[in-house]
C-alpha cells in the first residue's frame, strides 16, 4: 500500500499542500467566497490521476445559527438567518432573519416566502442562482448538477465538484458530538473539530416535500480533521474499503459511497483503543470494516458519525435486488479472508510485481505528484492583483522536472517490458501533459 502511493508519509505531505493550496487561493477570494479542498483530496489519501477535485466555497459575510443563538451578539453588516431543523436529523431550513445592505443577488434570488409570513432561502435556487453569478472559466465545461454541487471540466482532463454553501453556527450539536465518552480521538482533536464549526450545503433529504427547500448541516473541515489523526493502519483499511467498493461492488447511482465508508472508519476508530489498530491488524480491521458495510446494507441503516440521529443509508435508492446482491458479494469476501485485496487490480499487480521495478515506478510517480502539487501552488502565487497568470523560472523548472521524469518512465516501460502497470502510468502521463499544457497556453 505504502508503494502504490497510500503511506504515512506522503499522505501527510498531500494534506499539507493542500492546506496551503486553500491558503493561496484565498488570497484573493472570487465572488466573495472562500474555497476550502474537500473529500479525499484534502485527506491526502488519492494519489495523481485519482478522483476528482472537490471544493466546497461558503460565502463570506452570512452567516446562519442554531434556533437559541442570541441574534443580538452577532454584528451588523451579516446576512443572517435562522435554523429551523424540525425537518429529518442533520437538515435544517433557513429563516432569513437579517439582510445586509448590499446583499448578494444569489441571495435574493433565492428567498421565497413561505406563505405565513417567513422568508426562507431556498437550496435549489440557490444552486441555480450561483451557477448563473459565477460564469465558466476559460477552458471550463459546466456539466449537469449533481445534488448540492456543479460538476466541471477543465482542459478537457481536470474533473472538478463545485458546492457554494454557508458557515454555520451550531455549538449544541457540536458539544454534544464533542461530549460522547470515546477512545478516539484525542481531546486537542475534539477542540480542534469543534472550534472549526459547521457548514450548511444546499441539498434536502431525499424524499422529502421540502426538498428544495432544505439544507444540509455538515462538518467537512471538522471530518478532514478526523481523518488526518487516523494512524497508518486506519487510514490503509479505509483506502482498501474505497477500492473494494469502486472495483467490485460498483454501485451505478451512488447507493453506497465512500462517505458511508469513511463514517464506518470513524466509528471504528471511536468505539476501539488506538492500540488495537497496527500493522499485524490491519485484515482483522478490514473485515470488522466489511462486516459493518454489509450490516449497512442489510438493516439500511449507518448512524453518521456527527449526528448520529441521521441515517447514512436512509432513502439511498437502494432496491430489493441489489441489497440481497452485495450482501452476498460481501459474505463471500469476508469468507476469502485477506485474499480479498487479490481481486483489487492495483494491489494484485503489486504484489506480482517485482519488487525492484515496482519500487522505482513508485518514487517516480510520487515525484510526478510532488511536482504537480507545487506546481497548482506556485500557479497561485503567479497570479497578479487581477488574477492573471504569469509564468516563472520556478515553474519553468518544474515543468522541466515533469516533462524528464515521464521520459524516464516511457524509456524504462520500453526497455523493461512490463505491462504490469502501463495502463495506468499511460492515464497518468496523459493526465499530467493535458495538465501542463493547459496551464501554460492560458491567456
Amino acid at each position: 500500500m505504502t508503494r502504490l502511493g497510500y503511506g504515512e508519509e506522503i499522505r501527510r505531505w498531500r494534506v499539507e499542500k493542500y492546506k496551503e493550496y486553500d491558503r493561496l487561493s484565498n488570497v484573493k477570494p472570487v465572488g466573495n467566497l472562500t474555497q476550502i479542498s474537500a473529500e479525499s483530496k484534502k485527506e491526502g489519501l488519492s494519489c495523481i490521476g485519482e478522483s476528482d477535485f472537490d471544493f466546497l466555497c461558503f460565502v463570506n459575510g452570512v452567516l446562519c445559527v442554531e434556533a437559541d443563538i442570541n441574534l443580538n451578539t452577532i454584528p451588523d453588516g451579516i446576512d443572517l438567518f435562522r435554523m429551523d431543523t424540525r425537518v429529518y436529523p442533520g437538515h435544517c431550513m433557513l429563516l432569513q432573519e437579517r439582510q445586509r445592505q448590499n446583499c448578494l443577488q444569489p441571495i435574493r434570488n433565492a428567498l421565497c416566502d413561505n406563505g405565513y409570513g417567513d422568508i426562507l432561502l431556498s437550496s435549489c435556487l440557490w444552486v441555480d442562482g450561483w451557477s448563473t453569478y459565477l460564469p465558466p472559466l476559460p477552458g471550463e465545461a459546466r456539466h449537469e448538477r449533481a445534488g448540492p454541487s456543479t460538476p466541471s471540466t477543465y482542459g478537457g482532463m481536470f474533473e472538478h465538484d463545485f458546492v457554494v454553501g454557508l458557515r454555520c453556527h451550531c455549538p449544541s450539536i457540536l458539544q454534544k458530538w464533542a461530549a460522547r465518552p470515546r477512545h478516539w480521538p484525542p481531546q486537542r482533536i475534539v477542540q480542534k473539530v469543534v472550534s472549526l464549526g459547521a457548514y450548511v450545503t444546499p441539498v434536502g433529504c431525499k424524499g422529502s416535500e421540502n426538498y428544495h427547500m432544505e439544507w444540509r448541516i455538515c462538518f467537512n473541515t471538522g471530518e478532514a480533521e478526523l481523518v488526518n489523526d487516523l494512524n497508518d493502519t486506519q487510514a490503509k483499511v479505509y483506502v482498501l474499503l474505497k477500492m473494494i467498493l469502486k472495483e467490485i461492488i460498483k454501485p451505478d447511482n451512488k447507493e453506497i459511497t465512500s462517505f458511508v465508508l469513511k463514517n464506518i472508519i470513524l466509528w471504528q476508530a471511536e468505539n476501539n483503543p488506538q492500540t488495537k489498530f497496527h500493522a499485524r491488524s490491519l485484515f482483522y480491521w478490514l473485515h470488522d470494516g466489511l462486516r459493518e458495510l454489509r450490516t449497512a446494507i442489510e438493516k439500511k441503516q449507518l448512524r453518521y458519525y456527527m449526528i448520529p440521529e441521521r441515517n447514512l443509508m436512509a432513502a439511498c435508492g437502494l432496491t430489493d435486488a441489489l441489497q440481497s446482491k452485495w450482501v452476498a458479494d460481501i459474505t463471500v469476501m469476508m469468507e476469502e479472508g485477506p485474499r480479498v485485496i487479490l481481486r483489487l487490480e492495483k494491489v494484485r499487480k503489486a504484489i506480482i510485481a517485482s519488487p525492484e521495478p515496482l519500487l522505482w515506478l513508485s518514487k517516480k510517480m510520487m515525484e510526478l505528484e510532488m511536482l504537480q502539487l507545487e506546481f497548482f501552488n506556485r500557479d497561485w502565487q503567479c497570479k497578479n492583483e487581477n488574477r492573471e497568470w504569469r509564468s516563472d523560472f520556478i515553474i519553468q523548472a518544474i515543468k522541466r522536472r515533469m516533462e524528464e521524469i515521464m521520459t524516464e518512465v516511457v524509456i524504462n516501460m520500453i526497455q523493461v517490458g512490463s505491462s504490469s502497470f502501463s495502463d495506468l502510468v499511460v492515464r497518468i502521463i496523459h493526465c499530467i501533459l493535458c495538465f501542463i499544457d493547459y496551464l501554460t497556453r492560458r491567456p
